[in-house]
């Protein structure tokens, strides 16, 4: 008796251990790509865009309680950040935030690509399901794209700080009234607002090509990081048009899905996360 006392927790904790070691080292080697080639990719039009965002609101009418759940931190997050940059002097910095933010969406819809691409094959569609799926050789790609996306967010923040120091600062502003009145009414203030929007499309550019179907792709296939990001860079490359489009669609979205205090995102947000899936199925072959 004294030993099985002794032996289960050991025998217990060993296991864990292990089971811990496997995930790890299955995340690991899920970054690294073991097929080489790019997928065919598909040339993609207006029909299919339509097509996507249709299916997303059928998947989010028929998901509802559970993507609301997903996504309710997004907003919550976005109200913090905006309520950082008031509180720390930092008001100048809350447009570049707002614009920003949406930079890392995709990674925040990973558990909604998980449930359309459940949804689509019949199987079960809960919690529990879906992040049993995100483990192992999925979380490992998919959080190395993620870093790469919140340095993205990071380095657009630094260069949004860099335009208004050569413009409107170096000086703090303590009220956003003041700011905007400088902002639309001195030649400086034009100057901020004009080479933000054309730094901003920038960033914007680079995030939509890379992230346009590599992370459905990584929940849906083993093909880690490289052959993901080749093959998201493939189908913006092939459809310019359509990618284009589909960025505009998704700005437009954010941006009315932002203005009633973030609160909106919890409805566009699973909207565009399960067409961004259904975008996915249909470009890639």
């Amino acid at each position: 008796m004294h030993r099985e006392t002794i032996g289960n927790p050991l025998s217990w904790s060993a296991q864990r251990l292990a089971g811990i070691g496997r995930s790890a080292g299955a995340a690991v080697d899920g970054i690294g790509s073991h097929e080489r080639a790019v997928p065919t990719v598909n040339q993609i039009g207006w029909g299919d865009i339509r097509a996507a965002l249709r299916k997303g609101v059928e998947d989010f009418a028929a998901l509802r309680t559970d993507v609301i759940t997903a996504v309710a931190l997004y907003p919550v997050i976005g109200f913090v950040l905006a309520a950082w940059a008031f509180n720390a002097g930092q008001v100048h910095l809350l447009f570049p935030l707002a614009a920003g933010f949406p930079l890392i969406g995709p990674v925040a819809a990973i558990g909604l690509y998980e449930m359309s691409r459940r949804r689509e094959r019949g199987e079960d569609t809960n919690w529990g399901a879906v992040l049993a799926t995100l483990t192992g050789r999925v979380l490992g790609p998919v959080l190395m794209l993620g870093l790469l996306l919140a340095a993205i967010f990071a380095f657009w923040l630094l260069a949004a700080h860099a335009i208004w120091v050569v413009t409107l600062g170096p000086g703090p502003y303590d009220s956003l009234l003041v700011l905007l009145r400088d902002s639309f009414t001195t030649g400086p203030g034009w100057a901020m607002i004009l080479a933000g929007i054309g730094v901003g499309l920038v960033f914007a550019a680079v995030v939509l090509c890379v992230s346009l179907v590599s992370f459905p792709m990584l929940i849906d296939r083993p093909v880690g990081v490289p052959v993901a990001l080749a093959t998201s860079l493939a189908v913006a490359r092939r459809n310019p048009g359509a990618t284009a489009l589909w960025g505009l669609i998704v700005a437009g979205a954010l941006v009315l899905g932002m203005i009633p205090l973030f609160a909106g995102l919890i409805i566009v947000l699973p909207i565009l996360g399960h067409a961004t899936w259904h975008l996915y199925r249909r470009a890639v072959g």
